[in-house]
């Protein structure tokens, strides 16, 4: 049984990831969709905007769980299709994750290695492995040649540019006509569904704007560093094992970099600290000396919505409401499948994904 009529009326809160490509979703299916978000449409305020959009369900298996993996796995397939729906380009990669480390770190790296090896026993659909050295590694990455003698890839994985789907995103619901609400915060009880006059079902997709009525999410704060440096070019997404935490260097387009690793159980908001700026600068400059040269373009902290488990949930706690909710740090590597999820209770008020991603499904 559909939860939702044809030509339905809808209002969705939230204008992050999640809330503009179930807009961009169900505005395709005829609905009438009305988006409301507390900030502007270039994503201020969201988690999104400054995320480095990774797609990296190999790598992150080592300290995640298999659900989420099995996410990352289905968005690897989903978001070329998401993105060709769009009008404006959107830069999108497949060229895989390397993984370096230094010579001290050597034992860290093993660990890490091994936890990658157990999770791909777990789920062998995950592509294997591939060790990198000498000439193949610097066919692999030509501009850590001397600077590395060992690497490990992991093919398939990939990123996009955030910012760049954010405003694609904008621009294709506007074409379709979806009413824009921005700089307008809106509450669930602002809402009657299925009154005269109100819409006919409600979506809340507000990250950690919902907390007011889902009390356990709370902010994992990140901090990451933009930087333009056109002495260094790398071909994918590099992760350097740490002893802190992995630090992640990810190539945009033209010679811009998105280095970040931080992750701090903290809604603090502040300005980011001078020890992770520095731990951050530090491991890139040690990738790669040509990031000395570069310039700082942006400096930049968020919290990310997290749940209890550190897992995503769907929740219809509310007649014609569902809350879509706790995607934590991986909302671009997840969001396809939570997506298609959200569109399965949709079409028939159950979801096979559901239970396939191990995404709780919370009822009255």
């Amino acid at each position: 049984m559909s939860l939702l009529q044809a030509s339905s009326k809808i209002a969705i809160l939230g204008g992050g990831l999640m809330g503009r490509l179930l807009s961009l979703a169900l505005a395709q299916r005829g609905h009438s969709i009305d988006l409301y978000d507390a900030h502007g449409p270039q994503g201020d305020g969201a988690a999104a905007r400054v995320a480095a959009a990774m797609l990296a369900p190999l790598a992150e298996s080592a300290i995640t769980e298999p659900g989420v993996v099995r996410m990352g796995q289905h968005a690897l397939n989903r978001w070329p299709e998401l993105i060709g729906q769009l009008n404006q380009p959107v830069f999108l990669q497949q060229n895989g994750t390397l993984i370096l480390w230094h010579r001290q770190d050597q034992s860290d790296a093993a660990r890490f290695f091994g936890l990658l090896e157990k999770n791909r026993r777990i789920n062998p659909s995950l592509p294997a492995m591939e060790e990198k050295t000498g000439a193949a590694l610097q066919e692999c990455e030509p501009a850590l040649q001397g600077r590395f003698n060992q690497a490990v890839y992991l093919p398939g994985e990939g990123q996009l540019d955030n910012r760049q789907l954010l405003a694609a995103l904008v621009e294709k619901l506007t074409t379709l006509g979806v009413n824009l609400h921005w700089d307008s915060p809106r509450e669930l009880s602002d809402f009657r569904p299925g009154e005269t006059g109100q819409p006919d079902f409600v979506f809340d997709c507000r990250g950690l704007g919902a907390r007011t009525q889902w009390k356990d999410l709370r902010g994992i704060r990140g901090e990451v560093v933009r930087i333009h440096a056109p002495e260094v070019t790398l071909a994918r997404p590099t992760r350097l094992i740490h002893p802190r935490y992995p630090i992640y260097i990810a190539p945009k387009e033209d010679h811009l970099f998105v280095i970040g690793a931080t992750e701090i159980e903290s809604d603090d908001m502040s300005p980011a600290s001078v020890r992770s700026t520095l731990e951050l600068l530090s491991a890139a400059y040690t990738v790669h000396s040509g990031f000395a040269e570069g310039r700082i373009v942006e400096i930049a902290t968020q919290c990310r919505p997290t749940l209890p488990d550190n897992l995503p949930a769907v929740r219809l706690m509310a007649p014609r409401t569902m809350e879509v909710n706790g995607l934590y740090r991986h909302g671009f590597m997840i969001s396809p499948a939570m997506l298609d999820v959200v569109l399965e209770l949709v079409d028939h008020n159950d979801s096979p994904l559901a239970r396939e991603f191990d995404v709780a499904v919370h009822r009255a």
